[in-house]
């Protein structure tokens, strides 16, 4: 499905970003991998390298645009092109009633999620209107669908996100550019595993209860949507935002 095209994935050495790099590498895409973390990123090569995947390692900062502008030149120089952008680098930040909120954890949340989401749409575009196709996939949130209790800086930084994808979708359709988001509730992933150790277990019993099909996601579930959304099944398709919830928002 996507044999020899190029897929950047941001945040992609962890949960569903990683996820998504091992199946779009089962689909054939050639993979340029950009992470902060670069112990993972060396261990996420040898990993995609036994399975016969053709990828590449970036340590890269999406806050810094400068950082995310090398990225995007890199894997031009490397690969030849890019096809795919998966934004799914990302913070939970912590959880916190607004009143209670730090402000400078707002500002760090809303800094990778929104301003990194944006610096690397705003990189590869250029790209894409040269050569009047690419696509993009950006993982926001059923968080920026409704309302998160306790966790104002994530459900404010994934409604921004729905809405960047929704405004870019309508700039660039017309030149061959589709933009769409992936919306999971809560998924089984480091930053949830992350919550769960400093988190009371009711809590997230509570979270998991809330779910219609009494379980969290899978990474991988997750992943498949991406897979759809960048894929020429969903050719007709752009400012699309694609839920994947367990029926959390009908419930």
């Amino acid at each position: 499905m996507f044999k020899d095209q190029v897929v950047i994935i941001t945040g992609g050495c962890s949960g569903i970003g990683r996820a998504a790099a091992f199946r779009f590498a089962q689909e054939g895409a050639k993979l340029f991998i950009a992470d902060l973390s670069e112990k993972a990123g060396d261990v996420l090569m040898e990993e995609l390298e036994k399975v016969g995947a053709e990828a590449a390692f970036a340590r890269i900062d999406v806050t810094d645009s400068e950082d995310v502008e090398r990225m995007v030149a890199d894997c031009i120089q490397h690969f030849g092109g890019i096809h795919v952008l998966i934004n799914s680098a990302g913070i939970l930040g912590p959880r916190a009633r607004t009143e209670r909120y730090p402000v400078e954890d707002f500002k760090k949340v809303m800094e990778i999620n929104v301003f990194g989401l944006f610096n690397c749409m705003q990189a590869v575009l250029p790209h894409f209107l040269a050569k009047k196709s690419g696509n993009i996939v950006n993982l926001a949130s059923v968080a920026g669908l409704g309302g998160f209790a306790g966790h104002v800086g994530y459900s404010a930084s994934k409604h921004a996100v729905v809405g960047m994808t929704r405004t870019a979708a309508l700039e660039y359709a017309k030149h061959g550019i589709r933009i769409n988001a992936v919306c999971p509730s809560f998924t089984m992933t480091p930053m949830l595993e992350n919550a769960m150790t400093h988190d009371d277990t009711n809590y997230l019993d509570a979270l998991q209860n809330a779910i219609p099909m009494k379980r969290f996601g899978k990474p991988e579930e997750i992943a498949d949507a991406i897979i759809y959304a960048a894929s020429s099944a969903a050719s007709f398709m752009t400012g699309h935002t694609l839920v994947m919830d367990g029926g959390l928002m009908i419930a």
